[in-house]
């Protein structure tokens, strides 16, 4: 196992475009990293780029202590899963295993020793005999994941793995992927587009929008706080509500002239009164109310989403388009008029220029004896 730093690392192709600017950043012995980000992004270069695939254009990257800028990809103690599966379709499951070790020169134990503890680990043994074509396709990525696992390597890079697989195996590749890193605890970075699949296997995750370093936190720390408005919107799902409008101490000054209220003293940063704000709201803090409360407004139901355990509403209410998350219960039909609130504690901030957090006002608690 290896740490991997990046200290300004960059990607800048022949004809002048910018891949990826100045990365910095480690990846902890034994951590999962994640790499997320929209496509075009620059998350599978710099993944390329810690794998020798691709060349580094500027600055340093180290595994362990060891500065690998030079460094031919089979010399790095790397292994990588990608996209597509990459299985030789004329081999079983045990060749395909073996493949890698066999170009290593492993003698015939070591080999057999590691397949038959991959096969274990990966609910495989049952399938060594089998070909590709006749295995699922959660079922031929565990094989890819195989392969790279027996190779014992320092890091694992997983490359967007789970992309060809349908919605119930992407979950279960997914759990499979999490079991296999707690067991083993080797250093992997994992590059994914999918805020869901970011947010439940890293345990920090990197952001990145234009080849550039966004934020790098933890997934809850990220939820709760990001940096700014890109972050605020790429994770989460449903997105975040934006709203836009002149601070008020009654509530924020919509573009088109309303006052959508606040709902008790929210914790405004300071010096932001009669200033234009940006205003960040998650579905799960916007509330179905009754119209005698505080703070609430009324907005047009436009469609309900049930999902089993929780409903998202989407409304519009003076000229905005809203998400709610809410607990089931019975509800109006598409068109109904209905009264909302937001959670005045729970809101996030920005500024409208530079698009980045603006921190709340600290509400004192109350005086203690």
């Amino acid at each position: 196992m290896a740490s991997v730093q990046l200290d300004g690392v960059r990607k800048v192709y022949d004809n002048g475009q910018v891949a990826v600017h100045g990365a910095s950043f480690e990846i902890a012995d034994g951590e999962l990293m994640v790499l997320v980000g929209p496509s075009g992004c620059g998350k599978s270069t710099l993944l390329r780029m810690i794998a020798g695939l691709e060349e580094i254009s500027g600055g340093t990257l180290k595994i362990g202590e060891r500065v690998v800028n030079d460094v031919a990809p089979k010399d790095r103690d790397i292994a990588m899963v990608f996209q597509s599966y990459a299985l030789y379709p004329h081999m079983t499951v045990a060749e395909n295993l073996a493949f890698g070790l066999k170009l290593r020169k492993h003698d015939k134990a070591t080999i057999d020793a590691r397949i038959k503890a991959a096969a274990e680990t990966l609910g495989l043994t049952a399938m060594l005999d089998k070909l590709p074509k006749a295995m699922s396709g959660g079922q031929r990525q565990r094989v890819a994941l195989g392969r790279a696992l027996v190779r014992e390597p320092s890091v694992f890079l997983l490359d967007e793995p789970l992309s060809n697989l349908d919605a119930k195996l992407r979950h279960s590749v997914r759990t499979e992927i999490a079991r296999l890193h707690r067991q083993l605890g080797t250093t992997m970075i994992y590059v994914t587009h999918d805020q869901v699949e970011a947010m439940t296997l890293g345990q920090r995750i990197v952001v990145l929008k234009d080849g550039q370093i966004q934020q790098i936190d933890t997934p809850m720390a990220l939820y709760d706080r990001p940096a700014n408005l890109f972050v605020a919107g790429f994770l989460g799902s449903p997105a975040m509500n934006v709203l836009r409008g002149i601070a008020q101490p009654e509530g924020l000054l919509l573009e088109r002239g309303a006052l959508l209220p606040w709902a008790g003293p929210p914790s405004l940063p300071a010096g932001v009164l009669g200033q234009p704000l940006v205003v960040g709201v998650r579905p799960e803090d916007l509330h179905l109310a009754q119209a005698d409360e505080p703070g609430a407004f009324q907005a047009t139901l436009d469609n309900v989403e049930p999902v089993g355990n929780e409903i998202f509403l989407h409304l519009q209410a003076h000229g905005l388009d809203l998400i709610a998350r809410i607990p089931p219960r019975s509800l109006p039909a598409p068109g109904a008029a209905v009264w909302l609130r937001l959670d005045s504690a729970r809101l996030h901030y920005f500024d409208p220029a530079t698009e980045a957090r603006i921190e709340p006002a600290i509400v004192p608690g109350p005086a203690t004896a």
